[in-house]
């Protein structure tokens, strides 16, 4: 039985396992299979951050305002979010891989639509249909991880998953800032599509099955939405996945409005920017292993978790005050400093967020995977316009967001998940779940 009050329920399983791909054994994850999820679950900053140095040269090429062109980053998070919904119960029932593979071709295709669009509406259509099709990679990799790791193991794992997908926003906006030193915007987009065409090749031939055909759910919509429904009702799933909705909403707005805050307001130049987005980058990256290879297992996950949600909301404050004008005149590097700050607590909370969330299920990892996504990219598709309220020449509503999503994510862990309740060392809520690999 759940914490709050209600148990995930059981679903009905396939009689007999039909032919098909090998089925990889739980808790054998080999260094090409880590890399290829690693990749997969890169995809969200591979296909917004190598753009985000284009924007305000995609608001000249198409004549469009900044508050369009961020449109194109809202309607790629809401495709990656409607996507999810129905790409992880899909693999639930038949399966990770096959879902996956024709989430990637078209993720391919319409990436390639995009280097093409004709008018900012056009690119508009084009993203929400490349962040539909994209959404395959991240749910489905979310739920491999749930099929062979439990516990400590699999926090540690998803940390690991931030160590390989996170060099993907250090790399992207640099890659994408060289690459408009010698050609359009438009370049960027081929260049991601010949990037989804290399990981389609890694994923036919190197990932394997990972669902059994004996566990894969039988029922069709309505039985997704009844597994759905059941997650939702344990309230302390419901608050980790809303924790770690509000905090990506705060990761997202310093993505949407970080381009025009430090090129158009303090005069970075492209490639200067991508280096400042680069250092962030790391330190997420560098939180997240300190996470997993020094945290987990040694302190509660809730713990680290409430640490991280503290340290977000106060630098979120910082830069209100810093925006506001309360210590004087503000350039470039007291901005670019909290903004580092921020990114790395997000470490802290954004894998344990994950990672406590799966814990309450040991059944339909895609169906609580697509939750999980889902939540985090349709909170981040509102936090994007949101940014650009006040047009260009303005932080203060990029730092009204950030601050306004942080204190609700603190609401949500305390309010829902309770974390002084658990009493475990690693913060699960099932003891059974914890310190080994299914």
């Amino acid at each position: 039985m759940a914490e709050g009050g209600a148990s995930t329920p059981d679903l009905p399983r396939a009689a007999a396992p039909p032919a098909g791909p090998p089925v990889r054994p739980a808790g054998r994850t080999g260094l090409l299979v880590t890399f290829v999820l690693g990749g997969l679950t890169a995809t969200p900053p591979l296909a917004l951050d190598m753009y985000l140095p284009a924007l305000p040269e995609v608001t000249r090429s198409l004549h469009a305002p900044a508050a369009t062109v961020q449109l194109t980053l809202t309607a790629c998070l809401l495709g990656m979010a409607l996507g999810q919904l129905v790409v992880g119960p899909m693999s639930d029932r038949w399966g990770r891989r096959r879902p996956l593979l024709a989430g990637l071709a078209v993720y391919v295709v319409a990436t390639a639509l995009c280097a093409f669009a004709p008018t900012a509406g056009t690119l508009v259509a084009f993203r929400l249909a490349q962040g539909l099709a994209g959404a395959a990679g991240i749910v489905i990799a979310r739920a491999v991880v749930r099929d062979l790791y439990d516990g400590v193991a699999m926090a540690r794992f998803f940390s690991t998953l931030m160590l390989i997908s996170g060099t993907a926003p250090v790399v992207a906006p640099l890659i994408g800032g060289q690459i408009l030193r010698v050609a359009d915007w438009r370049i960027v987009f081929v260049v991601l599509a010949v990037i989804g065409v290399l990981l389609s090749a890694l994923v036919w031939t190197r990932l394997p099955e990972t669902l059994p055909a004996a566990q894969r759910h039988t029922g069709g919509v309505g039985e997704a939405l009844r597994s759905m429904r059941g997650l939702l009702a344990d309230l302390p799933f419901t608050g980790y996945t809303l924790t770690g909705g509000l905090a990506f909403a705060v990761l997202f707005a310093y993505i949407s409005a970080s381009p025009f805050v430090m090129q158009e307001i303090h005069g970075a130049s492209p490639q200067a920017f991508s280096l400042l987005f680069g250092l962030n980058s790391i330190g997420l990256v560098a939180a997240g292993q300190f996470n997993g290879k020094v945290l987990v297992g040694r302190v509660r996950l809730e713990r680290v978790l409430g640490i991280g949600l503290a340290v977000v909301t106060a630098a979120a404050t910082v830069l209100l005050l810093l925006s506001l004008g309360v210590f004087g005149e503000t350039g470039l590097v007291p901005v670019a400093a909290t903004l580092f700050v921020t990114t790395t607590a997000l470490g802290l909370t954004l894998p344990n967020t994950q990672a406590l969330a799966l814990m309450r299920t040991t059944h339909a990892a895609g169906s609580a995977s697509a939750l999980l996504g889902t939540s985090s990219f349709l909170i981040g598709a509102v936090a994007s316009p949101l940014v650009g309220i006040a047009g260009e020449r303005t932080a203060v509503p990029m730092a009204v967001v950030q601050l306004s999503a942080a204190l609700l994510a603190v609401a949500c862990f305390a309010g829902l998940c309770r974390p002084w309740r658990a009493e475990d060392p690693a913060g699960a809520a099932h003891p059974g779940d914890l310190g080994e690999e299914r």
